[in-house]
């Protein structure tokens, strides 16, 4: 008996692998994750005249990660069963695509089954409504969804996405001059990360292997069961100008915790009584969108951080494999003397380094205020002298504004030249910035 069982799911996992690589969604989903990235990259070349970060290698970093995630989360699934079918993979697909051409942070099963719960319960209000032809298929596959479960679901995915923005987040920060309050330059960081997740659910069906225990879902015990694929998307995207990238997945990380949790009760409440599903569908996506506003909020609210102090520059960004990472310089920190000589322009600290070409010694006030000093020899090939971007100054020549990011955005961005005349700005145009978590 356990031979035959073995095998018999061994035979549903592999049948569940080589659908799911057989259908689109899961290369859908990483060409997605491989199209913002190199976006990233061309947007960093433009800003910087170097790449900040490889395309090829981030895509790599978030596809293996979304792999362990998927797992483990396929792993603990084993124990929670979901009605789910062609059509519901479909279903729930179609919806998180058409909703990420409204907003790139949409492309998130929050979201999609938020509304599919929602929709599903105005549908089986209006029980007596039966259209036909494709329609018709569209109104069954929404009716025949496991709510309950799908939106527990949906809860694990958030605590994967919690630990994984905890574990990688701001990894793949880009540092960005924006146009702040009062028409004043500052640094900031645009950080976005998604996830490519396969999952593997089990689904119960007739004629399918038994289990040793009932899942969540289950049934009876005894039922049929098999495994099902669905890859998913996971992701978060936000601008901090207050917080450095560390500091602000961290953050990120905390609030979809308890999000998670609070959608999972509920979640869990609604499968016991029913009439607790819509206010659960709802909850899904309007407490995420709660989290974006409460931290765009925040962000409105804190002193910009990558602004120059009264003496010494300001760093926003460190370039990777050049002197000011080999000498332990971080962002957030800022440079007060350069060979013996105090800069507070890029001019002064240009001519500081040109004292003596081959070697160069630094004085650094780091994040606590206390001093530090560090000191390199310089070699051919060293790019950007140290290889730091500066917050911007006076003299910046380009900026760009923060706007909501949709799909129609997300192949280019757009930056804009920033003049003063007689003490006048021009704003820049739009980078198509998305500035909350996905």
């Amino acid at each position: 008996m356990n031979l035959e069982w073995a095998l018999q799911w061994g035979w549903s996992v592999l049948n569940a692998c080589l659908y799911l690589l057989l259908q689109p969604f899961y290369y859908i989903s990483i060409l997605i994750v491989g199209l913002g990235y190199r976006r990233q990259m061309l947007l960093e070349r433009k800003l910087f005249h170097t790449k900040v970060h490889s395309w090829a290698g981030e895509t790599w970093r978030v596809v293996w990660s979304g792999l362990i995630a998927g797992i483990v989360l396929s792993a603990l699934g084993m124990f929670v069963s979901v009605h789910l079918n062609t059509a519901s993979i479909v279903c729930l697909w179609v919806t998180t695509l058409l909703l990420m051409l409204v907003r790139v942070r949409y492309l998130c099963l929050a979201y999609s089954v938020g509304l599919l719960g929602v929709a599903q319960f105005a549908l089986n209000v209006a029980d007596g409504w039966q259209p036909q032809g494709a329609l018709g298929t569209s109104v069954a596959a929404i009716r025949g969804l496991d709510i309950p479960a799908l939106l527990v679901l949906v809860a694990a995915l958030h605590v994967a996405e919690a630990l994984l923005v905890r574990w990688q987040g701001g990894k793949a920060a880009t540092p960005l001059f924006v146009e702040g309050k009062r028409g004043r330059l500052v640094g900031g960081y645009r950080m976005e990360d998604l996830w490519p997740i396969p999952l593997l659910l089990l689904v119960p069906v007739q004629g399918g292997f038994t289990l040793p225990w009932t899942p969540l879902f289950g049934g009876d015990a005894g039922a049929g069961y098999m495994l099902a694929a669905l890859p998913v998307l996971m992701g978060f995207s936000s601008v901090t100008l207050g917080h450095l990238p560390r500091q602000k997945a961290v953050l990120t990380s905390n609030r979809l915790l308890l999000y998670s949790v609070a959608l999972l009760l509920l979640s869990l409440l609604a499968a016991w009584w029913s009439p607790l599903m819509l206010p659960a569908a709802l909850f899904s996506f309007l407490a995420h969108e709660a989290l974006i506003w409460y931290g765009n909020m925040e962000e409105s609210r804190l002193s910009p951080m990558f602004v120059h102090p009264e003496q010494g520059m300001r760093v926003l960004a460190v370039l990777p494999d050049s002197p000011a990472t080999a000498m332990g310089i971080l962002p957030g920190e800022a440079i007060y003397r350069v060979n013996g000589v105090i800069v507070n322009s890029r001019a002064e600290l240009h001519q500081a380094l040109r004292i003596n070409s081959a070697f160069c010694k630094l004085e650094v006030r780091n994040l606590q205020g206390e001093i530090k000093f560090v000191q390199r020899g310089m070699y051919d090939g060293d790019h950007h002298q140290l290889g730091v971007v500066l917050a911007p100054d006076e003299d910046a020549s380009w900026a760009v504004s923060i706007q909501p990011a949709s799909i129609y955005r997300i192949i280019a961005m757009h930056i804009g030249a920033r003049r003063r005349k007689a003490g006048q700005a021009s704003k820049a145009d739009g980078a198509s910035l998305d500035t909350v978590k996905k």
